[in-house]
């Protein structure tokens, strides 16, 4: 064997050793020294005030409503942001779509995730709730064991962000942030982009005893927009209802050109 190439070869291996012993434990960055994962029996049995609510069960988006976040009347959005908006309202008179990445199969993340129209399962626990979307089984956890949102600098951004609750009295106050900063989209028809600033906070009260739920959302994204944009949606229980694997694929239907990744104007 070349011995030029058997030296080159073994500089890169000690190279790629080097380096991923260098690299950090990313792993860590999402629990404090000597704290506890959600799921932990010892943290699940820590003493703490009874919840008002418990939201575990299948829920779906109310008819009726739209399953977009409508921005208000008035809306101011960013130079960054109107780029897009404008973009998609040309592509829109052309019988094109602008930037379908929910239809091509990027994660929705929140805020759209939690109103499409299949159900979503939500399993309570003291110490989080996890929520399952049916379309593309995307997971959502929202932390209820005391813990802080991550430094931003070191955070691993998602389409789905992180998710931290608290109860004020009957209500389930849900704060979220460290988004991602590409594909994700708070109006996905309008071209209304959302950043890695984005932060949602959602106010959640059960009615109906227990068989409606009731959301209201505050957006906030100020590489975005202007201000906060609010909006209030309803959930249904829908205790007939299990979640299955959905899986979404482009290019999948001859007859759904939202699929087909050349009907998109990038």
């Amino acid at each position: 064997m070349n011995k030029l190439w058997m030296g080159r070869a073994g500089m890169a291996a000690f190279v790629v050793l080097a380096m991923a012993i260098a690299a950090p434990d990313l792993s860590a960055q999402f629990q404090p020294p000597g704290s506890l994962g959600a799921l932990a029996p010892d943290n699940i049995k820590k003493p703490r005030p009874k919840a008002p609510f418990d939201i575990t069960g299948a829920w779906l988006h109310a008819g009726g409503e739209s399953e977009r976040f409508d921005p208000p009347a008035g809306f101011k959005l960013t130079p960054e942001a109107q780029k897009h908006y404008d973009a998609a309202q040309l592509a829109t008179k052309e019988g094109k779509l602008y930037r379908n990445d929910i239809g091509l199969c990027w994660p929705a993340g929140v805020p759209i995730m939690m109103t499409r129209v299949w159900p979503i399962s939500m399993i309570q626990l003291p110490t989080a709730i996890y929520m399952i979307q049916e379309l593309m089984n995307s997971l959502r956890v929202i932390y209820l064991d005391g813990r802080g949102h991550t430094d931003p600098e070191i955070a691993v951004r998602s389409f789905n962000g992180e998710s931290i609750g608290k109860w004020e009295g009957d209500t389930l106050v849900i704060d979220t942030t460290n988004f991602v900063d590409e594909h994700h989209w708070i109006h996905d028809r309008l071209g209304i982009p959302a950043s890695d600033a984005l932060h949602v906070v959602e106010r959640i009260r059960m009615q109906n005893e227990g068989k409606r739920l009731e959301i209201e959302y505050t957006l906030t994204d100020p590489k975005m927009w202007a201000g906060d944009w609010k909006t209030v949606k309803h959930w249904n229980r829908a205790d007939d209802r299990d979640i299955s694997e959905v899986e979404c694929l482009p290019d999948l239907n001859e007859h759904m050109p939202t699929v087909h990744s050349s009907d998109n104007v990038r």
